[in-house]
């Protein structure tokens, strides 16, 4: 499915209201994902490198990854960062070889305040499985987890479960985990979990980030 280009804040949120029913949020998920991608955009005024690194989930290597540069299609406008980094970040995962069993998105999925933020979205439009990994709380409220590892409390907006507060570090500041599309909450925790032996940020979010950023000093290609 290709993205759409909004040319106002009402025909993006209509854009929204149209995909949001083709979401499945009960998945289950891949328990066990042969590969999993992040994905991750950088930005230097108008120009942007989005960056997909794909890696293989028991040994968390470097499998595959891809960069594409463009230009800044929509204005920022929270709750529609989605049209901003999609249509680039499309590009880039159509350009891999190897399609990832889970997608981790450096951002929010259902945790959103019109409940389908970026992996929402990128999982709808590519079919993949995609979860949002947050590095702090964009809706809704929630009680600090335990300090230890794996330690979890459910992420509330308007009486609704919309995510997770997870520990992946004893004693570090806890990740904003949520769906996107065919994953559970359960699922979308374990992987993360998995994806955070050493770090606060799933290694998958922390490669494709490295990779955008490079790319943007390396001037890939931009139309």
């Amino acid at each position: 499915m290709k993205a759409q280009t909004p040319r106002t804040i009402l025909e993006a949120e209509a854009i929204q209201d149209e995909l949001r029913p083709l979401l499945d949020l009960t998945g289950p998920g891949p328990g066990t994902p042969a590969t999993v991608a992040g994905v991750d955009v950088a930005y230097d005024g108008e120009r942007l490198a989005a960056a997909v690194a794909v890696l293989d989930a028991s040994t968390l290597e470097v499998v595959e990854q891809v960069t594409v540069g463009g230009r800044v299609a929509f204005d920022y406008v929270p709750g529609l960062l989605a049209f901003r980094e999609v249509p680039a970040l499309l590009d880039a995962l159509e350009r891999l070889t190897v399609t990832p069993d889970l997608v981790v998105c450096d951002g929010y999925g259902l945790a959103h305040p019109r409940r389908f933020g970026l992996a929402c979205h990128l999982g709808v439009l590519t079919g993949l499985p995609t979860i949002g990994v947050g590095k702090t709380a964009f809706v809704g409220s929630y009680p600090d987890p335990a300090p230890e590892r794996g330690s979890w409390t459910d992420l509330t907006l308007d009486g609704d479960v919309v995510g997770r507060v997870l520990r992946t570090r004893h004693g570090v500041k806890p990740v904003f985990v949520s769906v996107g599309h065919r994953v559970d909450l359960d699922t979308a925790c374990r992987n993360v979990l998995a994806l955070t032996p050493r770090y606060r940020l799933p290694e998958t979010t922390r490669v494709s980030d490295r990779l955008s950023r490079l790319a943007l000093i390396e001037n890939v290609t931009f139309d």
